[in-house]
């Protein structure tokens, strides 16, 4: 009779592929099965004081993660009474719907930033001719045109407005700071990054204005930036606001 000797190698070897297919088989049960469906946002905020990130969508599911009140979290679908979130620390699991407020229309699927799959935005008249213009700006001096990232054109538009609700006008918001934090809480990755304000009662004027000005003028010729987002907002004591973020992927 032969004898097999196992190896305390085998043995973890075991265990370890034995765990692999528990922790498949328990995410297949989490969201594998289940019925899902789109949500017209891409980009939630928490409104409960503590919100618990469980491994799959039910209050019998292990909390994997917590995330406060007023942070953003990326969702990417429904599932019942819940939503598939990413969280920060690149966390993926499953919150209560009813404590999350979708602030990002997702209008449909388009190639986006990066060959990804983006939402179509629709830009509105004022937006699109500032960005026309500042293309121009960029082609003019033999750099490619930029193009629409639709995570930082709802950057852009969200800062415009903070900008006009609460009457103020500075890189640092009171509500989301800096820009480069912003960008950070929207869950918008970025190699490089920058940003032009403008308050001005006519998008040709604003536009002239940052070429005049020699921070803002390096922003739009700065070639280390190829994606942007342009926000205009009516309402401020200048007629309109104007926040024009870039990044470079």
């Amino acid at each position: 009779m032969k004898v097999v000797k196992i190896r305390k190698k085998d043995i973890l070897r075991f265990v370890m592929i034995s765990v692999f297919i528990i922790i498949i088989s328990t995410i297949t049960r989490s969201f594998g099965m289940q019925h899902y469906y789109n949500v017209d946002f891409t980009t939630g905020i928490v409104t409960a004081s503590t919100l618990n990130v469980r491994s799959g969508p039910g209050t019998n599911y292990p909390v994997v993660a917590q995330v406060k009140k007023n942070e953003y979290i990326r969702v990417f679908a429904g599932v019942g009474n819940w939503y598939v979130v990413q969280v920060e620390g690149d966390y993926i699991g499953a919150v209560s719907k009813q404590y999350v407020k979708g602030i990002y229309p997702n209008t449909g699927g388009n190639t986006g930033a990066g060959g990804s799959t983006e939402p179509t935005i629709n830009l509105t008249s004022d937006e699109q001719e500032v960005f026309n213009l500042i293309n121009k700006q960029r082609t003019n001096k033999g750099l490619s045109p930029l193009k629409i990232d639709s995570e930082v054109q709802n950057v852009a538009r969200v800062k415009a407005q903070d900008m006009v609700n609460n009457n103020y006008f500075s890189h640092n918001s009171p509500t989301y700071g800096s820009p480069f934090d912003m960008l950070k809480s929207f869950k918008v990755s970025y190699k490089t990054a920058g940003e032009n304000i403008a308050g001005n009662s006519s998008n040709v004027a604003a536009v002239n204005a940052w070429m005049n000005s020699s921070g803002h003028k390096a922003n739009i010729l700065n070639s280390n930036f190829n994606y942007t987002g342009v926000g205009v907002v009516n309402g401020s004591k200048y007629g309109k606001i104007y926040v024009q973020m870039f990044i470079g992927k």
